[in-house]
């Protein structure tokens, strides 16, 4: 499966390791900028999807990550990352010494620097950069990292960087801060989220035109970026998965296990990370996060664009 696109003598190569909605657009974003890039992902479906627009799809994380200079991980967890790295397969020993390892998971911060540990004492380079953006912008290459590591690992991710991302703020000189940026931007993201769902659900059940809701309130001192980015979703009935609910699932999970194991309170992160549980429970977990509105909606007997009534209960408009 070649790259039908063509990449200049020379180029740098990357391996983009995850294909999906978030890493598929950057391994895009890579190939506009003229980098060599060989990608993997356990799906069949996201590989196919990259082979179709002229990448280069590798038989295993180890194949991608051969020769290759930069090594972006697009996985889900810590967990995920560490056994991408030193599983078995793991890419930690095909990547070429002086190789960066650049890791987008959003972990505790206290992993990251224990990853990092381990790959630079095998002599490879490791960058902690997850990101924020979503499929659209990591397709534009207009993503914001907040990275942190060490200038070799910086310099060695630069032309990557350059190529995904329109803002890189650099946190640190080790790994652990651009992880830690990351768990702020969630607890705040998790909260707006479900603030914003239980506002809009709120205005469903005393009968308010919501598509008026959302012109006054974007307009008003209680919007926030999360407002306008989701309840557009609601007004739609549109549920496919932008950003799924079990992501907040997992990421305001680590915010309380941060938060536990340093004794520090955040009760408003675990109200919201109660309610995206119970989206989840409800059955809802894969669906957009905005599904949030759905549950409080169900719970308080109001009626969403395109949610039947439930039997028994009185529409309220």
């Amino acid at each position: 499966m070649g790259d039908a696109g063509g990449s200049p003598a020379g180029a740098v190569r990357v391996a983009v390791i995850g294909l999906g909605s978030m890493g598929g657009g950057m391994a895009a974003a890579l190939r506009r900028a003229g980098l060599e890039v060989r990608g993997y992902d356990l799906s069949e479906a996201a590989a196919a999807r990259f082979a179709a627009s002229g990448g280069t799809v590798a038989p295993s994380p180890a194949a991608a990550v051969r020769d290759a200079r930069i090594v972006i991980s697009v996985v889900v967890n810590a967990a995920q990352t560490e056994a991408l790295l030193f599983g078995e397969g793991g890419v930690a020993e095909s990547m070429s010494e002086g190789a960066v390892f650049v890791s987008s998971a959003t972990m505790d911060p206290d992993v990251a620097r224990r990853l990092a540990d381990r790959l630079e004492a095998a002599r490879r380079l490791y960058l902690d950069a997850p990101m924020s953006g979503g499929p659209v912008r990591a397709a534009e290459g207009q993503l914001t990292m907040m990275a942190s590591g060490s200038p070799a690992a910086f310099a060695a991710a630069r032309p990557a960087l350059d190529a995904v991302a329109g803002t890189v703020y650099e946190l640190g000189d080790a790994a652990g801060p651009g992880s830690a940026f990351k768990m702020i931007n969630q607890l705040l993201a998790g909260v707006h989220i479900a603030a914003a769902c239980e506002a809009v659900a709120f205005a469903a059940r005393q009968g308010l035109d919501l598509g008026k809701v959302y012109e006054v309130i974007s307009a008003s001192a209680g919007s926030s970026w999360m407002f306008q980015n989701r309840v557009p979703h609601i007004l739609a009935g549109d549920y496919a998965p932008a950003s799924a609910v079990e992501i907040f699932v997992k990421d305001l999970g680590i915010v309380q296990d941060m938060a536990r194991a340093r004794r520090f309170p955040v009760p408003i992160a675990a109200a919201a990370l109660q309610m995206f549980l119970a989206t989840a429970g409800a059955g809802m977990g894969g669906d957009d996060d905005a599904s949030v509105a759905r549950l409080y909606a169900r719970i308080g007997g109001a009626t969403l664009p395109g949610e039947a009534v439930e039997p028994g209960k009185p529409n309220p408009r």
